[in-house]
This record gives structure tokens, C-alpha cells and sequence, in this order.
């Protein structure tokens, strides 16, 4: 058997069975995922149209599987390195070999290899050229009486060992580095220190000048296990250090850790040898393991602080895109500014962009409140405009309460709704917004999309850089590539469940359909554009590049409201639609909709789906759909709240009772828009009477909660909130 066989035949691991094994599922539904993938399949599509072939798993448990499995394949990889690495130095023993086969994590396999590495020349390499390695093994005998006439021995000036003492110092490195490098001690260390160190913090000399609004105050002095940091502590440690106000560390019982590797190296013997052994285990730990371990577990932290944080932002954004939109409302879009204007834009109903104006109703160089009256009256009588959307940013206040007071005296059927407008700016500098409005100057398309993102939120927002939304917790620390491969993932799975009309989807909407890549958007647009709107599914064969597994991917999650074919407005995929005929004939059901509930559910059975020879997971969707074509998921999501008044900081009272809108969730609570400039606080820890780990597990980012105040801070603009009920 050659060595690369023998290698292959020793490390080879079922990646099923221990992906299966990880996150407790038959393995034969992760072969089946497995498989999906393989032969091409997106997420989306294998989650809803292939239920039968994965038993019914949802795209979370199918992107799980799809994760772990990418882990296990690196994991693997790097120990076949290794293992080969190893063995081309003649140093492969049973011992090891067995290490490799069972490090169950990258950071286990690095500790195997570690002696093994090609590395710069070092004072213990230099030590053993000049040939003290046989002095050093004298010495693991443990033999009774002085080592100095034996040390005599080894004195070579030729090699810079001019004396004992040089040669003591020269062994002392040699078994620094070895026990540097032992695998074993290595990791009790970092167990050791996971266990029972510390993650402290301090506040750099002089640096609270940095910090005068106090943001970092609460890590001035801060002593907390390892095991009990939480993630948002960790994230704002780091975010500290790299502005230079807090330095952080990760410390341990030294003399514990001490103890132990003398207890290993030396165990009771006692005499000049144990000295030495102990003095180069001190040494090896303060040079080497003590602050790679606490490396190590930073890096560690920082993963799972990072991936939490990833977690939350890909959660906040989801719920973010599936807020419900405002159908049928023609949407003055209002973006506040102060020096040079507030920007104003009418778009009807369908978000077409109908007028603009800018208007000076705030206190500043040029002032006209008469005149921005004025104009707002004009342009929602021309228009007949039901709705202002105000963004959030500078002289939001300031332009609620103008808007009030429009239609307290004025307008009373009008009403207004604060939009977040995070990323707006963004937008209307992008190559999308110029494609758009290459005629509009990048302050009056802000207001454009302020407006659409109440009609569409999900429409809007989609042209926009997932960071640029302000729904993260310290998203411009997360590692770039995880995060955004998390965020595609949440725009994948929130346009796929909604599916998209296919006669008015931008191209940036049809780019995240399953199966389409940025170019097949492009072309489907331009087809549309130059062909008129399509009728049918099928007619999407005749789209450039769009070719046979395109079509198969994305087909069902495209809808046409008003085509040849009834069935291209469900997401019943075209691949089943001789099966919704069939029900259909056999109910006698001639029209979709609600009306033929009664009559579609009788035959929503498993012996119905046995005799069509489908899966009942297929038939279940199918009858559904035909119950409810052009269903949006998003109906179902609570509605933006809409105002006629404004409150400020100053009408706030301890106790009061509100309304709000949930516009983040973090580790540590949520913040609620109450109305008000600043949003408000509720703590994880009044969230519910109940404890509550997780906040998502309560409340969700568009989620209209009912608050109480419990705590204004004026000073620093800060309100605490509370959903639990005062007694």
C-alpha cells in the first residue's frame, strides 16, 4: 500500500454520518441534502419543492447541513496535510497518528503539528546545533549528584557555547521549546484557562479623553471568567482596544498552571534536574503557551461573539425585508434636512416617482415656513397623497411636528409614519439610483426611497448593502466574508418565500431569485423591455443564458398576476402543474381563491397523493396554493404604526404607557421607536417576567410592541423601556 493509500485509508471519515451525528438528523436526509447540492439545487428550491427526497427539512436545517458539512471536508483536508507533512519527515508513530484521527478540531490538529513545522531559526534550534540535545536527554534521567562536570562536556566555543553556563542556558531553551510545543500540556492549559481564567479589561492611560461620552465606561475595570463573558462584551472590548482606549487580556492562575506542569514533567523526583525542567516549564509558559493560548481563546471569543453578531444582523435584516408593505397609498417621501432643505417626492401607488420639491421649514440660513407649508398642502391635494414618510435622521423631530401640525389645522385625513432611513444616503449614490434618476440630484432620490420603502419594503431595501441598514450590533467589526455570506443567505431565503412579480421585479429583486445570477436578471429586464410583459412561465426559455436548470430553479418563486395561466401566479412550480390540474378537475374547482376551500381540502389527503403518485408535502402545497394564489407572506406582519401627533424627549414621563416599532434586536434587548428622536431601550431582562436567554425568542425587527418608560436620560439622550406590565 503506497503512502498517500495508507494516508487516505487511515483518515477517511463518513462526512454524513458526522454531520448527521452533529446536528442530530438521519443520515439519510443529509445524504439526500448532500446530493441536492451536489446535482446544483439552491437552498430555496431544494426547501420547497424537493420535501419528499430531504423528509421535510426547512432551509435552515438544509444551510446547516451545507455548513457542517464544508467544516468537516476543511477539517479533514488540513489533517491529510498534516498527516502527509508528518510522515515525508520520518516521524509518523502510532501515537500520532491516532492524535490526528481523532482531533475533532482544526485547533487540535495545529497542536499535533506544531513540533513538526518548518520553522525560523530559534535559540533552542541554535542550542541543539551546537549539540546539547544529548545533554538535555542526560537530563530527562533524572540523575542524582551535580550536572556539572557532565555540562564540561558540551562547552564548544566554535558554536557560541563558551562555558556551563551558556550550556545550561542552552538546554533551558531546548526544553522550553519542547514543552512549548507538547500537544498534551498545550491543551490542559487552554481547558485550564477556559475554565478558570479571566477576560480583563482596563482603561488605557490617559485614553478617557478618547472617550468623553463615557461609551466604553462599563470596561474601565473589567474582571469576568471566560466562561461567562456574554458576546456584546467581547465585541465592545475589541471595539475599545481598536480605538485605542481599552486594553484587553485573558489571564490565569500562573502558579496553578505552574503546579500542574511540574507535576507532568517532573512528578516527586527531585534534584538539579527538576529545577531545570521546572524553570523551562515556567519559561514556556510565559513565552510561548501562556500568551498563544490567550490568543487563541480572543480568537475563539471573537468567533462566537462574531458569529452570534452575524446571526442576529442575518435575523434582523430577515424580519427587516419581511415587514409588511402599504399597499394602495400614494407616499409623499419627507427627508429632513436643515442647511440646505428638507427634500420632498411624491410617488403613486405602484412607487413611481410622480414630484419633487425642496422645502426650508426648519431654523437656519434660508427660512420659509410659510412656503414649506404651502407646498405640502399643494402637493398632497394635487396628488391625492394618504400618506408623508418622514425619515429618521436630522430634524426628524422637528419635521413630525411640522407635519402634525399640517394636519391638526389643515389635513386632517393625512398621516405620516417615521421610516428608518439608514443606507438611504447610500442608495441615492449608487449606480442604481443614477440608473434610475439619472436626472435627480442624490439628495432628492433619498426622499424616492423613503417613500418606496413603506409601499415595498422589501423592493427598496434590496438595492441597498445589507450593512448600510443599521439593524447589526457592531456589524463594521464582523470578518467581511462570513458576513456577507450570511447576509445573501437572508436575502435568498426572504425573496424566495415571497417570490417576486415577474413583470415589475428590479433587477436587483431578480438577482436573488434561486437559480439567477446578476447577468440573467439584466437580460430578463431587457426581454421584458423589449418584448413587452411575459404571459407565461415558459416564456422565460427564450431569456439569454437562462437555460433548463435556471429555468427548473427559479420558475416557481416567479409570479405573473395577470397572465395566460392562472396557476404562473401560485407558487406551484411548473414542474407540478399537471398535478393541480388534476385536482383541480377532480374537485370540479374552475376559479382559484378562497371559494373553493371547502371543495380543495377534501382532497388533501395521503391516500389522494398516493393515487397521483405524488408526496403528500407536494399536495399539501399545492392545495394551498391553489386556495391562495398570489399569496405574500408579508400580509401577515404587523402594519408600520401611522401619527397624527409627535412626542419629544421633554414630553416623556416616567411610567407612561406607548406604542412602538422594534428597529433592532442585540444581545443585551431590543430598541423600540417610540415616537420620539432617540429610540428606547428594553433591556433583555425586560423583555418578560419570565428570563429570557435569547431576545429574538420575544420580540422580532418590526414587531408593534406596547412599552413603558422607566428611565429618561436627557443628558445622554438615552430612554429605558420596559414590556413588562407595572403591577
Amino acid at each position: 500500500m503506497t503512502k498517500m493509500a495508507e494516508m487516505n485509508d487511515v483518515l477517511d471519515i463518513d462526512i454524513a454520518k458526522n454531520v448527521s451525528s452533529q446536528l442530530n438528523l438521519p443520515t439519510h436526509k443529509v445524504k439526500a441534502v448532500a446530493d441536492l447540492l451536489d446535482e446544483g439545487n439552491t437552498v430555496p428550491f431544494i426547501a420547497r419543492y424537493r420535501k419528499e427526497a430531504t423528509g421535510n427539512l426547512d432551509e435552515v436545517q438544509i444551510r446547516d447541513i451545507q455548513s457542517t458539512s464544508k467544516q468537516l471536508i476543511e477539517l479533514q483536508a488540513r489533517k491529510q496535510t498534516v498527516y502527509k507533512a508528518i510522515v515525508e519527515q520520518n516521524m509518523m508513530t502510532k501515537g500520532i497518528q491516532q492524535a490526528i484521527v481523532t482531533a475533532d478540531t482544526l485547533q487540535k490538529v495545529e497542536d499535533i503539528y506544531l513540533p513538526y513545522k518548518k520553522k525560523r531559526k530559534t535559540k533552542a534550534t541554535v542550542a541543539k546545533e551546537a549539540g546539547l540535545m544529548p545533554f538535555a536527554q542526560f537530563i530527562q534521567t533524572f540523575p542524582s549528584g551535580s550536572l556539572q562536570d557532565e555540562a564540561t562536556k558540551y562547552i564548544n566555543p566554535d558554536k557560541g557555547i563558551s562555558d556551563v553556563a551558556a550550556v545550561f542556558a542552552g538546554v533551558h531553551e531546548i526544553f522550553a521549546e519542547v514543552i512549548g510545543e507538547n500537544a498534551g500540556l498545550r491543551d490542559w492549559v487552554r481547558q485550564y484557562t477556559l475554565n478558570k481564567g479571566h477576560f480583563v479589561a482596563k482603561l488605557k492611560r490617559g485614553a478617557d479623553k478618547k472617550d468623553e461620552q463615557g461609551v466604553f465606561e462599563l470596561y474601565y475595570d473589567f474582571d469576568v471568567p471566560v466562561k461567562k463573558v456574554l458576546n456584546h462584551q467581547i465585541l465592545a472590548i475589541n471595539r475599545g482596544e481598536s480605538e485605542g482606549i481599552l486594553s484587553g487580556n485573558i489571564i490565569a492562575d500562573e502558579d496553578a498552571i505552574t503546579r500542574y506542569l511540574k507535576f507532568r514533567l517532573v512528578g516527586s523526583k527531585k534534584g538539579p534536574a527538576t529545577d531545570i525542567l521546572v524553570q523551562a516549564a515556567q519559561a514556556a509558559y510565559k513565552r510561548f503557551i501562556g500568551p498563544a493560548i490567550a490568543r487563541e481563546i480572543r480568537k475563539t471569543l471573537f468567533g462566537r461573539a462574531s458569529g452570534d453578531a452575524i446571526k442576529v444582523f442575518g435575523t434582523n435584516l430577515y424580519h427587516l425585508l419581511m415587514a409588511a408593505p402599504l399597499r394602495g397609498q400614494i407616499v409623499l417621501g419627507f427627508d429632513p434636512g436643515i442647511r440646505t432643505g428638507s427634500k420632498l417626492a411624491v410617488v403613486d401607488k405602484a412607487g413611481q416617482f410622480l414630484d419633487k420639491a425642496v422645502i426650508y421649514p426648519h431654523k437656519a440660513q434660508k427660512y420659509d415656513p410659510k412656503g414649506a407649508r404651502e407646498t405640502i398642502i399643494k402637493l398632497v391635494k394635487k396628488y391625492q397623497v394618504t400618506l408623508v414618510a418622514i425619515g429618521n435622521g436630522t430634524a426628524s423631530r422637528e419635521s413630525q411636528q411640522f407635519i402634525a401640525d399640517i394636519i391638526q389645522n389643515e389635513l386632517p385625513d393625512l398621516r405620516y409614519v417615521v421610516v428608518n432611513e439608514a443606507g438611504a444616503s447610500v442608495y441615492s449614490a449608487s449606480d442604481v439610483a443614477r440608473a434610475e434618476f439619472p436626472d435627480l440630484p442624490v439628495e432628492q432620490r433619498s426622499a424616492i426611497s423613503i417613500a418606496r420603502r413603506l409601499q415595498d419594503p422589501m423592493a427598496e431595501l434590496i438595492k441597498i448593502d445589507p450593512q448600510a441598514v443599521g439593524v447589526g450590533q457592531y456589524q463594521h467589526d464582523l470578518p467581511t466574508k462570513e458576513l456577507s455570506l450570511e447576509l445573501d443567505s437572508v436575502l435568498e431565503t426572504a425573496v424566495n418565500q415571497v417570490g417576486v412579480n415577474l413583470n415589475t421585479a428590479s433587477p436587483q429583486l431578480l438577482t436573488h431569485i434561486a437559480g439567477l445570477t446578476t447577468t440573467i436578471a439584466k437580460n430578463i429586464v431587457a426581454y421584458r423591455n423589449e418584448n413587452g410583459q411575459f404571459q407565461t412561465r415558459s416564456e422565460l426559455k427564450k431569456v439569454a443564458k437562462l437555460g433548463p436548470k435556471a429555468f427548473e430553479q427559479a420558475a416557481g418563486f416567479l409570479r405573473i398576476p395577470t397572465g395566460n395561466n392562472p396557476l404562473d401566479n401560485t407558487d406551484i412550480h411548473p414542474e407540478s402543474y399537471h398535478v393541480a390540474e388534476k385536482v383541480l378537475h377532480t374537485a370540479a374547482v374552475k376559479d382559484l381563491g378562497d371559494s373553493a376551500s371547502s371543495a380543495l381540502h377534501e382532497f388533501d389527503t395521503p391516500s389522494f397523493a398516493q393515487q397521483l403518485s405524488i408526496g403528500y408535502p407536494t399536495l399539501h402545497d399545492i392545495i394551498s396554493s391553489l386556495i391562495e394564489p398570489g399569496r405574500d407572506l408579508r400580509d401577515d406582519a404587523p402594519m408600520a404604526t401611522l401619527r397624527s401627533d409627535v412626542l419629544t424627549l421633554d414630553d416623556l414621563e416616567v411610567g407612561m404607557q406607548l406604542q412602538g416599532t422594534v428597529r433592532n434586536v442585540v444581545d443585551f434587548g431590543a430598541f423600540v421607536d417610540i415616537g420620539v428622536h432617540e429610540d428606547g431601550l428594553v433591556h433583555i431582562s425586560k423583555l418578560s417576567q419570565q428570563r429570557v436567554n435569547n431576545p429574538h425568542s420575544v420580540v422580532a425587527v418590526g414587531d408593534i410592541v406596547t412599552v413603558w418608560v422607566v428611565e429618561i436620560d436627557k443628558k445622554r439622550q438615552r430612554i429605558g423601556l420596559t414590556m413588562v406590565a407595572p403591577e
